[in-house]
């Protein structure tokens, strides 16, 4: 098939002339060439996803304010610097990035990420260099969620939740050192003696809007905080069950003895038998 487009292309350029000389065979094994290999790169060169751009020399994908609510189909598998900031995407699905293992830099940040599903960044190769998920909507996340990644990792500019869980992941992420200080506590754990959750629903804890890291700096453990106020709560539980144990036994004798009571009165008010005067005569004259 190759062999005859490239014919009738040399026969239309050299009007049927000089097919049999050298320079017509070189210009005809030229042009098959040519035509053969244009054919094998169309077919190997990737495709780029919609809305995207791709430089191929840098194994580049740019994505970048593209409106997307979603990350794309079709992300070229050799990519190596995936940029997805400035968009409206919400979640990252688990398989989200699994055929990426060249991945190195990945860019989420101003987007409106919220969740990140079970997994969706363990899959992510050990060559990634760089995690950014700045500026999102991120408020709880686990040591689970991002696996064993040793990327340095950019998490500021969220209305974190701050508790153990997320205590435990700030000591495992590789974070960039100049953000560290903008992971700030939106809400925080509450502690013994803020007040009851349901008396003060609305209430964001005593370590709303101060950073992290200062606050594990300064000495506050939110895993030792979390614990206290559960051994606080089992203690109030117990408490509360033991009182309801020795209501019910006080109530119970009580009741007892009240029940005693009356059948005691209810014996004392039968009339006692009277005895015969013959017996009363056997009796006397002990006969």
């Amino acid at each position: 098939m190759c062999t005859g487009l490239c014919e009738k292309r040399w026969t239309a350029v050299s009007g049927g002339r000089g097919k049999e000389t050298g320079e017509g065979l070189d210009l005809y094994s030229y042009l098959c060439v040519s035509l053969l290999f244009s054919a094998l790169w169309g077919q190997a060169t990737p495709q780029c996803p919609d809305s995207c751009h791709c430089a191929w020399d840098t194994a580049t994908v740019l994505c970048s304010n593209a409106g997307l609510r979603e990350i794309p189909e079709g992300i070229p598998p050799e990519t190596v610097s995936l940029h997805l900031e400035r968009n409206y995407i919400r979640n990252i699905p688990e398989s989200a990035f699994n055929h990426l293992v060249h991945l190195r830099d990945l860019y989420l940040s101003h987007n409106r990420i919220d969740s990140l599903s079970s997994g969706a960044l363990r899959h992510l190769g050990p060559d990634l260099r760089l995690l950014d998920l700045s500026h999102n909507q991120l408020r709880q996340a686990s040591r689970e969620d991002f696996g064993s990644t040793r990327a340095k990792t950019r998490l500021y500019h969220n209305p974190w939740h701050c508790d153990c869980t997320l205590q435990e992941l700030m000591e495992t992420l590789n974070l960039e050192p100049e953000t560290v200080n903008g992971i700030i506590c939106e809400s925080s754990v509450r502690g013994v003696g803020e007040g009851s959750r349901w008396e003060d629903p609305g209430s964001l804890g005593e370590h709303a809007g101060q950073p992290l890291v200062k606050l594990l700096d300064s000495g506050v453990n939110f895993c030792s905080l979390q614990r206290k106020t559960t051994d606080v709560a089992m203690l109030v539980t117990m408490f509360v069950w033991f009182f309801m144990v020795i209501v019910y036994v006080v109530y119970y004798v009580r009741q007892n003895q009240a029940e005693a009571r009356r059948h005691l009165e209810y014996l004392k008010s039968l009339p006692s038998p009277r005895k015969t005067p013959t017996e009363a005569d056997t009796l006397s004259t002990g006969f």
